[in-house]
């Protein structure tokens, strides 16, 4: 029997309304919250705001914690479990503590203004994006949509790169997930704002690929003294630096002038000048090569929604939370 006019109506807004409580089938799109929660990102912004106000700390470790989750299950909140065993415990993401009220504190206020709407894993994405803009960064529109993950394993964090990988192993793991090396010098290039331990530091230092006393040949000489200054031999392995130094803290392209002129602050930074493939992505960003050039801020936002894309669960995958700190 065929459908009555009235009955394909109400099919076509069921329909509709299963896709605005689930997700898009295709995917991410910005405003997906535009009906459902009109203020979900005006919220977001106002708790990474004070919080920033207080201890603007925040701002690069929120950043980075949108990289570190979109690495590991994908960019499913999976970062933000809390447990015994889960990524929030691996090495990588223990300097990222200040962070994690950030996201608790946006997502309670979400719960009271639109109960089981935005998920946690699109408040991390929102969030990085407010923190490059509260260091003076460039905005972008965010893509929403994403539905939070029900893993959380310290081991996957395995496949997140580290401080002196080489730029052919971290190339290998961008690939994987899509993405080029321009995203990965545009993303490896958010080092414009934060700071790294000294134990990452040291080894380029004083004991340069198991050479005691030896330095890494790549570090400008005249900064080999303000770097040896910063993370003394027998110092604090724990005190943080700068990874841009004398620019930590506004996000601008001074952290590739840096690596251009040998004062990049751990190894992996430093390759992305002398790599052969990372090199002319690094000069494109600083005006180096003419009318070829390509704007930092611009592409940084490009490579962000990139990667924000990587391993999303939409539509009926995954959960929003209640809390971001558990499964429901």
């Amino acid at each position: 029997m065929a459908m009555t006019k009235s009955v394909l109506a109400a099919a076509l807004l069921l329909a509709m309304s299963a896709t605005t409580a689930y997700g898009q089938a295709g995917g991410l799109k910005v405003g997906f919250y535009s009906c459902t929660c009109p203020r979900a990102e005006s919220i977001v912004k106002s708790a990474v705001q004070s919080h920033f106000n207080s201890n603007p700390v925040v701002a690069p470790k929120l950043l980075r914690m949108h990289f570190h989750d979109c690495f590991v299950q994908g960019c499913d909140g999976s970062i933000l479990i809390n447990g015994s065993s889960t990524e929030k415990t691996a090495g990588p993401n223990l300097s990222l503590g200040p962070a994690f009220p950030v996201i608790d504190d946006a997502k309670a206020q979400l719960e009271e203004a639109c109960p089981g709407i935005v998920s946690c894993a699109d408040i991390v994405a929102i969030a990085a994006r407010d923190s490059v803009v509260l260091t003076k960064g460039v905005s972008w529109s965010v893509p929403t949509g994403r539905r939070d993950g029900r893993v959380s394993s310290a081991s996957d964090t395995n496949n997140l790169p580290g401080p002196n990988e080489s730029i052919a192993s971290q190339t290998k793991k961008f690939s994987d997930l899509g993405l080029n090396v321009q995203d990965l010098v545009a993303l490896v290039g958010g080092h414009t704002i934060g700071t790294v331990a000294c134990q990452f530091v040291t080894g380029r230092l004083y004991n340069f690929n198991g050479t005691s006393g030896a330095s890494d040949p790549t570090i400008n000489p005249s900064f080999l003294p303000t770097l040896k200054a910063l993370c003394p031999q027998n110092g604090d392995s724990t005190k943080r630096v700068a990874l841009d130094n004398g620019s930590g803290n506004v996000f601008d392209t001074s952290f590739f002038s840096n690596v251009k002129n040998g004062q990049g602050i751990i190894q992996s930074d430093e390759d992305l000048w002398t790599d052969a493939s990372t090199q002319p992505f690094v000069q494109r960003f600083l005006g180096l090569r003419g009318s070829s050039g390509l704007n930092f801020n611009v592409e940084f936002g490009k490579s962000m929604v990139k990667m924000g894309n990587i391993g999303v669960k939409t539509g009926t995958n995954g959960e929003i939370r209640k809390v971001c700190s558990a499964f429901n």
